[in-house]
């Protein structure tokens, strides 16, 4: 595990993004895992300003709210719409989210890991962290061999990510999410963590006990995982 410490939010982003950005230059057609939430915004913002082509590259977001539809403001797919596609100038058709409207999600979500493995698996997937440890909405516990499936979303998770919405009874209470074993199938995990309400979350998950009740620490397992944290998220660290 390589550990990136940086001074701030932006700076994590200009590392994580370099990361990325040397991938698409040596495979044009890369097969990105793209995570939303507030982790990864700063590694898309800097990826931005990078003098890349990203118009082959392939995506599949990691999770979507059940009930939400694609064009929903609040659905992760308008997300990353928004966030990814427009903003780095990804080809639209490429680029790959839960239907949280399917009439049969749990098909859904077998289709969808399907869709990934098909695609030839995940060259890098972006990570954020709970700061419950999960990992997309793997909530804790979560068997480390779990596929892409339906979840409920624990209580502290809906209330974290209010802010999102206009109120906590507006937040879903379920969602189609990549398993831990289908997350930990990607070549490459990048994990971005920034602001002091993650440091003890990135501390476990890199110096805590390996366990499924923090699926985060899941990433101390995989062959090839790189971390980059601001100096707040970093500041829980004991050995890294």
């Amino acid at each position: 595990m390589k550990i990136i410490r940086t001074g701030t939010s932006a700076d994590a982003g200009v590392h994580a993004a370099r990361i990325v950005a040397a991938l698409v230059r040596d495979k044009p057609a890369a097969v990105l895992g793209l995570a939303t939430g507030s982790s990864p915004m700063p590694l898309y913002e800097a990826l931005a300003h990078e003098d890349l082509d990203l118009s082959q590259v392939r995506g599949f977001s990691l999770d979507e709210y059940l009930g939400l539809g694609s064009t929903h403001k609040h659905s992760y797919a308008q997300v990353i719409q928004r966030e990814v596609i427009d903003r780095l100038g990804l080809t639209p058709s490429l680029i790959h989210t839960p239907d949280g409207q399917a009439p049969d999600a749990a098909r859904e979500a077998r289709d969808f890991d399907a869709r990934i493995r098909a695609a030839g698996g995940i060259d890098i997937q972006i990570l954020g962290i709970g700061s419950n440890g999960h990992l997309a909405f793997n909530e804790p516990p979560s068997s480390f061999t779990s596929r892409t499936r339906v979840v409920e979303l624990a209580d502290s998770t809906r209330k974290d990510n209010a802010r999102f919405f206009d109120s906590l009874e507006d937040v879903p209470t379920h969602a189609i999410t990549q398993g831990m074993g289908t997350i930990s199938e990607a070549r490459h995990l990048l994990l971005i963590a920034h602001d002091l309400r993650k440091a003890e979350a990135a501390a476990r998950a890199i110096e805590g006990p390996v366990t499924e009740d923090f699926p985060a620490s899941m990433i101390q397992l995989h062959p090839h995982v790189t971390v980059v944290l601001d100096e707040a998220a970093a500041s829980a660290l004991q050995h890294s």
